[in-house]
């Protein structure tokens, strides 16, 4: 019964919320205002509330409730550690979002709506993570896009419209390919189709049948990976991420791209299992798209000049990180993965809150515009350099623990060009990425003789000292804070993963 509270209490508490202090038919600013403090104020509730509810469930929490729909299927939920994992980053960035969004949001207009698919898209992945079965996490990986999606439609104009298709249609059609996957994993198992880690199906299962089980692996593979923005189905993220509010880029980018990961390691570390496709094609093809989709996301971050599309750029490279760890097929391949997933999360998360306290207090969006932008916004800069320190990968953050993990993985993993190849490449995107990030910082403190220059007078009001509100500073500093203790604590976290 606890896990059915866990999912379905933020979704009806936040729609209920939103639907009764609708402010859409209210014309006076002051009682429109009034009326979104009083969501605020149970907003904030509802986010604990569920926090503790998870936190209880993931304690106490043993078998779920399950469902049979047909023959061999049906809705089942269980906690294990990945799961606890998957949810725990959930919920943080999800809470530290919805406290800085009571302030970033408050000038849109449809905050309610704004809301109410923030809670839902919460419920649905929760239920992601809880899922027993594959077919019941597709289903709320389902739910999950459909959810979400509004949260880029929110602008309401002609690019957010193209956007939120452009990320409709990717997702779906990606997740049409991931049933694929999941229909051929059902008719071939004999047995327990629950997660398993090392995977359920054994080499019997796949007599006869050897060519298309990997031909549909792979499908499932690139077709959850949509969501996670693989090369050559990557075009949505850049497309989605500057458009949206930024409170929802730092969720698209941190944590409902990271459903895709989580859905190829269930169907790749939980049913299949790595033993059947270790030394394939897929493992090969699977590992050169991850790299190809690192250099791509890291090149396209260096050129952008708009601050939260180099942002989504980069995201499409760190995310491929997690993916060339998982190719590898190893415990430490995955373990590596999930790291970097988790330092990713809270970093990237955090860069895309900089990005939005810049934009609200400042309205500037290029890195051109932030010449001795840190003088203004010290507290924000700070953490946007503490963030992208972890990304490039600078010990103790958790990005350096990461991706020392995911280089071993690779040396140890596979023989020839693709046992050194991944290095190279982890080594080229980490210069790209200091490229892209480390400007940025350098600008924000230290404005350009030249440019000092040339606005004498006139810049010295521009880079006046700006208040950062409290509810802007405090989730970007819990969010480094994770990042950092990522890096210091992460190794701990391997040990849950072997097979």
């Amino acid at each position: 019964m606890l896990y059915l509270i866990t999912i379905l209490f933020p979704i009806i508490s936040g729609i209920t919320v939103s639907v009764a202090l609708n402010d859409d038919k209210e014309r006076d600013a002051e009682k429109k205002r009034i009326l979104m403090q009083k969501r605020n104020r149970l907003y904030g509730p509802i986010m604990l509330i569920t926090d503790l509810l998870a936190v209880l469930l993931m304690r106490t929490a043993t078998g779920g409730p399950s469902v049979l729909l047909v023959e061999n299927a049906g809705i089942s939920f269980g906690l294990d550690a990945f799961g606890k994992l998957m949810m725990t980053v959930i919920l943080v960035l999800y809470t530290m979002v919805c406290f800085y969004s009571f302030v970033y949001m408050d000038r849109e207009e449809r905050q309610e709506y704004f809301f109410a698919f923030f809670f839902l898209s919460l419920g649905a992945l929760l239920a992601v993570c809880m899922a027993n079965t594959l077919i019941t996490m597709y289903c709320f990986f389902e739910l999950a896009t459909l959810s979400s999606m509004p949260m880029v439609l929110h602008e309401r104009n002609r690019e957010s419209v193209a956007a939120g298709k452009k990320y409709l249609f990717y997702s779906v059609a990606g997740a049409i390919l991931g049933l694929g996957a999941i229909l051929f994993v059902y008719s071939v198992s004999h047995g327990d189709v629950t997660f398993t880690l090392g995977g359920f199906l054994e080499a019997a299962d796949l007599e006869g049948k050897r060519g298309i089980f990997l031909a549909a692996v792979f499908l499932g593979i690139m077709g959850f990976g949509v969501k996670a923005g693989i090369y050559p189905m990557h075009g949505w993220l850049p497309e989605a991420h500057p458009i949206a509010p930024a409170p929802a880029s730092a969720l698209m980018s941190g944590v409902i791209a990271k459903a895709g990961i989580i859905a190829i390691v269930r169907l790749v570390y939980y049913c299949v299992g790595p033993e059947l496709l270790r030394d394939t094609w897929v493992q090969r093809a699977w590992m050169i798209l991850a790299m190809i989709t690192i250099l791509l996301g890291s090149s396209m971050a260096f050129f952008e000049p708009v601050l939260k599309k180099r942002l989504a750029y980069s995201t499409v490279s760190q995310i491929a990180y997690i993916l060339l760890g998982l190719s590898c097929l190893s415990p430490q391949g995955l373990g590596g993965g999930l790291l970097q997933l988790i330092s990713h999360a809270a970093s990237k998360g955090c860069l895309f809150l900089c990005a939005g306290a810049i934009i609200y207090l400042t309205s500037k969006h290029e890195v051109k515009e932030l010449s001795g932008i840190g003088k203004a916004l010290p507290l924000t800069m700070a953490c946007f350099m503490a963030a992208a320190l972890s990304l490039v990968g600078i010990p103790p953050m958790g990005g350096f623990v990461a991706k020392w993990n995911l280089g071993f993985a690779a040396l140890s993993s596979q023989q020839g060009a693709f046992r050194y190849l991944p290095v190279v490449v982890l080594l080229c995107s980490a210069m790209l990425t200091a490229g892209y990030l480390f400007p940025v910082v350098i600008r924000g403190f230290i404005c350009p003789k030249s440019e000092q220059e040339k606005g004498k007078g006139k810049k010295e009001e521009e880079i006046s000292r700006i208040k950062e509100p409290f509810l802007f500073i405090f989730p970007m500093v819990v969010l480094c804070s994770v990042a950092l203790m990522a890096g210091l604590f992460g190794e701990r976290l391997l040990s849950f993963f072997t097979f």
